[in-house]
């Protein structure tokens, strides 16, 4: 008799650790079914106004209205962009703290600070690239040099005034691999935006730059530098007219920015499918679209898997300029 009391009894005790240790499952299912019950913050890492900054605010718009949830903007400016991914990275992983990450901050920042405190594909879901952009090669406007293979050719026959213009190392690594890949030479001169880089060009300080399309579109338009090449695979729609770096026998040249939508590691996978699908829906509609390409980028929308695989591959390639052009950096 009192063997099958202390057996009902042991029952009993194990019937109740397994409903508590399955509390934790049902609570965490309520809450993905649920979501979103709350505010959706996305955190940028740059100043109001900039790019990255228009580009959260069109999305943002309208995934609050695919999703249904509010959704605010946060600017966390500082590191070009890596405070706010490092503060992310430490958010909980509740879908309630996304990032607009850029490639700077991410794939270019993975491989050139050893001791970064995040990982573009380890501390964060790729959800989904917003655009990505091409960078120019610029001169100044009444220089003589008219091509990139003029330009090489120039700063090979006057090292000595081979400078170029750069305001941050994703300029910088571009530079070095347009080097590599054409055995240029060209000394680089720091400056702290990409305005005042550009205006070295028109004043020629420096003999040119390798800038992004936002500042550098109405510029070349206006006649203040020439453009000789587009770092990319193709020509971009902003200037239809400048060549790609595969159309002048440099094919290996090529350097593009990005910016994208990331979630902490460890977000539940329903919430993360939830959010993916609503962002990519977002990025994919037309007026969205629209905007976006009225910013001289060609906006995204892919899958977070095909994000992830280009975030890790441009890493590598980054890895690989970096050690071959032996460039340091200060974090």
């Amino acid at each position: 008799m009192n063997l099958t009391r202390i057996s009902r009894t042991l029952c009993g005790a194990a019937l109740l650790v397994l409903m508590t240790a399955a509390l934790p499952a049902l609570a965490q299912s309520d809450s993905e079914k649920s979501y979103p019950d709350r505010v959706i913050h996305i955190i940028v890492g740059f100043a109001a106004g900039g790019g990255n900054d228009i580009f959260a605010r069109v999305v943002g718009q309208k995934l609050q209205e695919i999703i249904g949830a509010t959704v605010v903007i946060e600017n966390k400016p500082g590191a070009g962009g890596r405070l706010a991914s490092e503060y992310v990275s430490r958010q909980p992983a509740d879908g309630y703290t996304l990032l607009v990450g850029a490639s700077g901050a991410m794939s270019i920042a993975a491989a050139i600070y050893p001791n970064l405190p995040y990982h573009p594909t380890r501390s964060f879901v790729p959800l989904s690239m917003i655009a990505n952009f091409p960078l120019f090669v610029v001169v100044p406007e009444n220089h003589s040099v008219k091509s990139i293979k003029e330009l090489v050719a120039w700063a090979k026959a006057h090292p000595d005034k081979a400078n170029y213009a750069t305001t941050s190392p994703t300029f910088t690594i571009a530079t070095e691999l347009l080097k590599l890949k054409t055995g240029m030479p060209g000394l680089a001169i720091p400056y702290r935006s990409s305005t005042e880089m550009l205006v070295s060009v028109i004043s020629e300080q420096t003999l040119f730059a390798i800038a992004d399309g936002p500042p550098t579109v109405p510029m070349v338009k206006g006649g203040k530098v020439r453009a000789l090449a587009v770092t990319g695979s193709e020509r971009s729609d902003a200037l239809p007219n400048v060549p790609a770096m595969s159309e002048v026998g440099f094919p290996g040249v090529e350097i593009k920015i990005w910016s994208g939508v990331f979630v902490p590691a460890k977000t539940p996978p329903a919430i993360v499918k939830k959010l993916e699908a609503a962002v990519r829906s977002a990025i994919q509609d037309s007026d969205v679209r629209s905007k976006l390409k009225a910013m001289a980028v060609t906006p995204g929308g892919g899958s977070g898997d095909e994000f992830r695989r280009m975030i890790d591959a441009d890493i590598k390639k980054y890895v690989e300029i970096v050690k071959a052009a032996n460039l340091k950096f200060k974090e």
